[in-house]
Formats: structure tokens, sequence, C-alpha cells
């Protein structure tokens, strides 16, 4: 399976970032450099530092030390208005949409929020301005034919997908996706990260992933990272990652 091309560039890095909580480091000294292009995983058992180091690189936890730096520039400190607004955009563990309103609706709430804040009220009710975008956007995902449903009608891989558009909505440089396909079924993971990469592809994005299913992990990524107990332990090409003895002591040994 062939993995997208990077071209070697940083977009993001992340230096030497430690974040605890009370007496529990969550993270320690972590260093990550992800390029422009490429699909770079996350990988680490329950609790290893992954989702907070998200939530680092996003802005809604602080670090202790160590920066983060977005296209060369620092972002370390920044409100997550303000990473989005720099290109990052995030996805969630658990799913995060507007349940009652359509799929239509949802896609273009969030392509609203690239209006600057004094011109947002109205550009609710401009829909032909972005509709082709959200049209797009959903069509993408397979997720056209149910444009008129309500959100919460929908099944739980197609929740998912909508996630993605909603965050695909923002025009992202970087996009964050935290286990895109938690819950879904074999059939549907194997769909899902086949649209990921095209999307990534055609888009000319850059995704950072966390993932548990390591056959999506080893399908998608050019490159691996591998966190435990809130320390890098390992980084390297998928097939590297397989076969380092740290991470299969510290991870892979016990999984499937």
């Amino acid at each position: 399976m062939s993995h997208p091309a990077s071209d070697g560039r940083p977009i993001l890095r992340v230096e030497q970032v430690s974040k605890s909580f009370g007496a529990l480091a969550a993270l320690t000294r972590v260093d990550l450099e992800v390029r422009q292009g490429e699909v770079f995983s996350l990988i680490g058992p329950n609790g290893a530092g992954k989702s907070t180091l998200f939530n680092v690189i996003t802005g809604l936890y602080p670090p202790e030390a160590g920066r983060v730096l977005f296209l060369g520039d620092e972002i370390t400190g920044l409100a997550p208005e303000a990473v989005n607004r720099r290109g990052i955009a995030k996805t969630f563990q658990i799913t995060n949409i507007f349940p009652e309103i359509s799929v239509f609706d949802n896609v273009r709430v969030a392509a609203q929020s690239r209006a600057p804040e004094e011109g947002r009220l109205g550009a609710l009710w401009r829909v032909a301005d972005v509709g082709a975008e959200v049209t797009a956007l959903l069509t993408a995902f397979n997720l056209a034919g149910r444009a008129d449903e309500r959100a919460h009608n929908l099944s739980h891989g197609e929740q998912r997908y909508l996630e993605i558009c909603l965050a695909l909505a923002t025009r992202p440089r970087l996009l964050l996706l935290d286990e895109p396909t938690a819950g879904m079924t074999p059939g549907e993971t194997r769909a899902a990260t086949e649209l990921i990469r095209r999307v990534a592809a055609e888009r000319g994005l850059t995704v950072l992933l966390i993932e548990h299913d390591m056959s999506v992990v080893m399908g998608i990524s050019n490159r691996v990272a591998v966190l435990h107990f809130g320390e890098k332990i390992a980084e390297g090409t998928p097939e590297a990652i397989r076969s380092d003895p740290r991470v299969i002591e510290a991870y892979l040994g016990g999984a499937d």
C-alpha cells in the first residue's frame, strides 16, 4: 500500500514539551517534527499522552515547558480559535457534531467560522457563498445524499465522516485526527482509511493521526512516533516501528 508523498519541509515542530496534571507527568520533554504533505501517526498505550499532546498543539492545554511552532511561527499559548485560524484543525475521540441540525448546515456553520467575527452573523445567512464548497466536501465523504438529514440520524461511521468534513471546512493546512476510525466496523475502517488518504492528497493536507488500529497506522503513515508514559520512545517508518524492540515490549507485543 503506497504512502502519501511529503516534500520534506517541517510544518509542525514540537520542542521539549512537558505537561503535568498535579503529580501526573502526562508529557515529558517530547520532540516531534511533522513534514508538509505527510501522514504522521502517534501510537502508544492508553494514557501514553497522545491526546494531551494534541491538546497542547491546539491550545487547549498550556505546556509547563517547551514550545510549539507551526510554519516556523511559535503558537505556544495561543487560544484554540487562534490556532485554528492559523490553519490547524482537530477532530475528537468522541464525535463532536451538531446533532439536531442538518448534515449540510453542520458543514456550512464550520465553513462560515472562517469569516471575521464582526461579519460572522451576516455570513450565517449567505448559504450560496459556501454551498458549493459544502456539497463538494459531503460528496468526497459519500454524504451528499444525506445532506438534508439531521446529523443524529447518521450511522456512527457517517458521523465520524461528518466530523472530518467540519474540520476540513475550516481549510486547514494541518489536520489532527484523534482516533477517526474508533467504533467503526472493519469495512468502514478500510473505507475511512482510503478516504482520508485520498482527500489529504487532493487537498495537499498534512495529517497528524492518533490511531489504535495498527492496520490503519501501518497502511497510511509516512512516519510513526510512539509515546509511552508521556515520553517518546521511538520514531521512524512503519516498517522500522513494527520491528523496534522497545515498541514491541511497550505496546505492539500486546496488540493483535
